[in-house]
């Protein structure tokens, strides 16, 4: 799972994250591809319920290089047809300039009656530039998803409005770490506090006051027939 550390700004993704895979665990059976695998982190949790796990990424990462298969995902990847029972994509495809190549190739190396696990921001500022192409909608990455194959499409969202945009804010407030060493250290410790404030106040309000419409992203499952 994602490192979740309680005194950083952006906590609250990483374990939303994690609580969504958790439930996706029981089917990571068989053989497990990760597109875009980047450092690995789910690699473990995965193989306590999988057989075998193949990692692929560029050489252009910016996570330094864990990967078993080097390949551009905008371009294919070098592995034959119907090859895993599993296929995964944690945070990736919003960095592809060509997502349907990628999502085809899921579909083509899935065996029949494969799965699709694939996560994707929605409102989320811009990251690991230059190489942030797009976001999508609930109803652009189901269109994707139909167009490439897929069925038993399911979406749901990663957060609801309220961690969406504290989320936001603490992401700006980062800008405040300027000026010497010990000024960013200095400001960074008072802002911790209101970061770990924040997010479970955010936490809380998603939970007991519903509002999906604008979320950091999507959770999405589906499956080749």
């Amino acid at each position: 799972m994602y490192p979740v550390n309680l005194l950083s700004h952006n906590w609250l993704i990483k374990r939303a994250i994690n609580h969504l895979v958790a439930t996706r665990l029981s089917a990571f059976n068989g053989s497990i591809l990760d597109l875009g695998c980047g450092t690995r982190p789910f690699e473990n949790d995965i193989l306590e319920r999988a057989e075998r796990y193949t990692g692929v990424d560029w050489e252009q990462t910016l996570h330094g290089l864990h990967a078993d298969v080097v390949a551009d995902l905008n371009q294919g990847v070098p592995l034959p047809n119907q090859s895993f029972d599993h296929v995964v994509s944690f945070e990736v495809i919003e960095h592809l300039s060509e997502p349907d190549v990628m999502l085809n190739e899921a579909f083509r190396l899935l065996r029949s009656d494969g799965q699709l696990t694939l996560t994707a921001p929605f409102q989320w500022g811009v990251h690991e530039a230059p190489w942030d192409f797009q976001r999508f909608t609930r109803f652009g990455l189901e269109h994707r998803m139909r167009k490439a194959g897929f069925t038993d499409v399911s979406i749901h969202p990663t957060t609801g409005f309220w961690s969406m945009w504290i989320l936001k804010l603490n992401y700006q407030s980062l800008r405040l770490l300027r000026g010497p060493r010990w000024a960013k250290k200095l400001i960074r410790a008072a802002l911790i506090p209101l970061w770990w404030l924040d997010q479970s106040a955010a936490a809380w309000l998603d939970r007991y006051w519903v509002a999906e419409e604008e979320t950091a992203g999507y959770f999405v499952m589906a499956r080749r027939p």
